[in-house]
């Protein structure tokens, strides 16, 4: 049986994408994504052979998104003018690309990785680290890079679950911003004094 010349892994992972992020998880099934490609549920298999591959196609794609975005944030700053542009970066992608991030966190389905641990959610990672220990000195300073993921994932889930009201949080997310990038400065500050 010929395939269409236009389905492609990437046609397909894009018009997933575009199906998933304006609908939700909901919206995206074989029969719906095959009708948005103009092709049968059934060609859809040759290349991804279930809505689970999909999802974790999905997810990778999540993580190299959110990577780009912070790592473009953090361009041409210095190391804590960086971190600051991370943030807003990291929780204007949170708030605009929803569903996008939630794929980040949970695992696709029982028995799998959530979604930063797949190889690009490594890479994300990676990039947070490098960024935070440019500001601390260390290289591997994984407990001020888990300190400031921790607070932009909680700073992300508040605002999505609406609890901050319609003044929103801004004088609290800068202090508690603040005080952990004092911290992470302060421990690079005491790592390079003299002995």
């Amino acid at each position: 049986m010929p395939y269409p010349s236009k389905l492609t892994p990437d046609a397909i992972e894009a018009a997933a994408w575009y199906l998933f992020n304006t609908g939700g998880p909901d919206a995206l099934s074989m029969r719906p994504l095959a009708d948005a490609l103009g092709v049968r549920p059934g060609s859809l298999y040759r290349y991804f052979d279930s809505r689970d591959t999909l999802l974790a196609a999905l997810t990778e794609r999540a993580a190299r998104d959110l990577q780009r975005e912070i790592q473009f944030a953090a361009e041409n700053h210095l190391p804590r003018n960086a971190l600051q542009a991370v943030a807003g970066a990291y929780l204007h992608y949170a708030r605009t690309q929803p569903h996008a991030y939630a794929l980040l966190l949970v695992p696709a389905d029982e028995g799998s990785s959530p979604g930063l641990k797949t190889s690009a959610g490594k890479e994300l990672w990676n990039t947070l680290l490098r960024l935070v220990g440019d500001l601390s000195g260390n290289p591997d300073d994984t407990d001020h890079a888990v300190a400031l993921w921790t607070f932009l994932h909680g700073a992300a889930s508040l605002e999505r679950a609406g609890v901050y009201g319609p003044s929103g949080p801004r004088s609290g997310l800068e202090l508690g911003l603040a005080a952990i990038l004092d911290h992470a400065q302060e421990a690079g500050s005491a790592r390079n004094a003299p002995s």
